[in-house]
């Protein structure tokens, strides 16, 4: 027993301390940095290459929600009108917070786009059950919302856990493009919460479609009739970006 008890003493903590704090690598792809008076004039380059029509020009924007961070853009603007940081909290209140314009630089994204509600932080401050349902998704965001309860992030220890049925969960976090036939079944999961629920859209297929956007195999009529309360761009987004979304979100 004491043995145990030394050996785990030795391990120390192996979590990241400070989750609010922590960086990724510095070649992570976070919130872009753009600065349209870099643009040459007629070109079109960086909207022509985005494989999920992510870009706007005149003016010039990107939109997170589409996104996928593969960084085509940037590769093809030799200008340096788009530069990917890498600030990874990308979390937001609401849709139109994730089309990022020229000259909005990340400070002011990260004060003002996840908006604490005092009713939100009075009934999930403290726990937060959360019932994950993989739409149509590649397995890529949902393996990264694993790795947000294994011992590097550990966001347990914060109160908030993913759960095996919707009826044990106040909200739902949602992944993939739902597809036609995955449709019904995230509608059942979401009538099968309690109220209040909240409803939280993970990765880029999610929250637009993605690169499958145009598909006719998809059904996304969920989000024409249920309100998202936090959406989490990313293709597939950082367990860091994840955890940081719903801690501020939350009030914690």
């Amino acid at each position: 027993m004491f043995d145990l008890l030394k050996l785990r003493f030795r391990h120390g903590c192996q979590a990241i301390r400070d989750i609010q704090h922590a960086e990724v690598i510095s070649t992570y792809r976070g919130f872009p940095v753009i600065d349209e008076s870099k643009c040459s004039d007629n070109c079109s380059e960086c909207k022509n290459v985005c494989p999920a029509s992510a870009i706007d020009i005149n003016p010039l924007r990107l939109d997170l929600g589409k996104c996928t961070f593969c960084g085509e853009c940037e590769s093809v603007c030799k200008s340096g009108a788009i530069k990917f940081s890498s600030q990874h909290k990308l979390g937001a209140s609401s849709r139109e917070s994730l089309i990022i314009s020229s000259g909005k630089i990340f400070e002011e994204y990260d004060s003002t786009a996840v908006q604490t509600k005092k009713e939100i932080e009075k009934v999930f401050g403290r726990s937060l059950k959360l019932r994950q349902v993989s739409a149509g998704g590649c397995n890529g965001c949902e393996l990264e919302l694993a790795a947000a309860s294994n011992v590097n992030f550990d966001m347990g220890r914060f109160g908030i856990d993913f759960v095996a049925s919707p009826r044990h969960a106040d909200g739902i976090v949602i992944t993939g493009p739902i597809s036609k036939n995955m449709a019904p079944a995230l509608m059942d999961a979401f009538k099968s919460i309690s109220e209040p629920k909240i409803i939280i859209a993970v990765g880029a297929c999610a929250i637009s479609g993605g690169i499958f956007y145009e598909s006719l195999e998809l059904n996304r009529i969920f989000f024409n009739e249920i309100k998202v309360d936090l959406y989490i761009p990313g293709c597939p987004p950082h367990p860091l970006t994840f955890i940081n979304a719903v801690l501020k979100f939350i009030g914690k």
